[in-house]
């Protein structure tokens, strides 16, 4: 309607100045003699009054064939117009009717505009993109929910089994109550581990941004060593260290919590005599934290679920909660970096996180 509105203005407009133009061009014609005979349209004419006649007739002329002009153009701009704009406004359609069909059960509606690569052909696209990344976001979360809730089963149903059982019993005696609050306590401590992760893994997830405070990777790994350094003692590990600075901007306490949670992972699911190793440094410009230890063998197409919520790999055993890798990954991309892991040759897993190098600050 704005279309054809304009167009309707536009020839109105043109009628009027050739309705103007023709006047003024019939007014300049030259003073004929009075004696001189002179037909207009038919119809004799004295010359003295030949201007006034050739104006009037002139504008009559024009008024007739601009009427029909000016209905046909008004009649072609409306089609037309009705015709390009349902054509260019039919993908927005697309996107209003897809974007009201989706919802959190049936994110996998596209609208997949072919066509030439215009302004509203990159909107589709680009809803369509947005759409990716929600039902990504959504599938995750999913599973998220699912693999916790499958984990936090398991001690509860502990708690309740050990309880059930031990008030069953008649005979019970200091001995089994003893026994009994044994295995409630370490299920507690499970389930109480488990939650803590969750809640971290969610907080460096949902993480805009971290502090940006100076941290050296080296200074993460002692603190971290000396909170496994008992147990590997126990499984008869031997542990390499070659910590160089490797200065970093981030927050101290979750990249301390990425330090103890790939050493504990490498005590955990290593064997008995086995070995790891801990470097950090700085490389083609990266903070680098690597940790290695040998372990049951890791099949390569395995290693990247080693990385989704309680996923473990074949063969990998031990008490954590299968979100050690995780929390790494998160903490590693809120910092702007990544984290990734390799088998070892004979057995085991070989960790890398590759951070943003901080330059030391230079003395003034």
């Amino acid at each position: 309607m704005l279309a054809t509105g304009l167009v309707a203005l536009v020839a109105v407009l043109l009628v009027w100045l050739g309705w103007v133009l023709v006047g003024e061009v019939a007014a300049g014609v030259p003073q004929l003699p009075p004696d001189t005979p002179v037909i207009v349209d038919g119809v004799r004419v004295p010359a003295g009054q030949l201007a006034d006649a050739l104006t009037k007739s002139a504008r009559v002329e024009v008024l007739r064939l601009g009427s029909v002009a000016f209905a046909m153009v008004v009649v072609a701009a409306a089609i037309v117009s009705w015709v390009l704009v349902r054509r260019v406004l039919r993908p927005l359609h697309d996107v209003t009717a897809t974007a009201r069909r989706l919802s959190a059960e049936s994110l996998d509606a596209r609208i997949g505009v072919t066509g030439p690569r215009d302004e509203v052909a990159e909107l589709a696209a680009t809803f369509d993109a947005m759409l990716d990344r929600l039902q990504a976001a959504f599938d995750a979360q999913r599973r998220f929910v699912a693999n916790a809730s499958h984990e936090l089963r398991t001690p509860l149903a502990v708690l309740r089994t050990e309880v059930d059982v031990t008030l069953a019993d008649p005979d019970a005696d200091a001995a089994e109550l003893r026994r009994m609050g044994e295995v409630l306590r370490d299920a507690t401590r499970r389930a109480e581990d488990l939650v803590a992760g969750l809640l971290l893994l969610a907080r460096t997830e949902a993480a805009d941004s971290v502090s940006a405070d100076p941290v050296d990777l080296a200074e993460t790994v002692p603190g971290a060593l000396d909170a496994v350094r008992a147990e590997a003692r126990d499984r008869n590990l031997s542990v390499r260290t070659d910590l160089a600075s490797a200065g970093v901007a981030g927050d101290a306490a979750l990249l301390g919590r990425v330090a103890g949670n790939l050493l504990e992972n490498a005590v955990r699911h290593n064997v008995e005599g086995g070995w790891l190793s801990v470097r950090t440094g700085v490389e083609n410009g990266h903070a680098v934290l690597s940790v290695a230890s040998s372990g049951p063998v890791v099949a390569p197409g395995m290693v990247a679920e080693l990385f989704e919520p309680f996923r473990r790999g074949a063969g990998r055993t031990g008490s954590g909660t299968g979100l050690g890798l995780s929390i790494v990954r998160a903490v590693a991309h809120a910092h702007g970096g990544r984290a990734v892991a390799e088998p070892v040759e004979g057995g085991g897993l070989a960790v890398r996180v590759v951070l943003p190098s901080r330059a030391p600050a230079q003395d003034s």
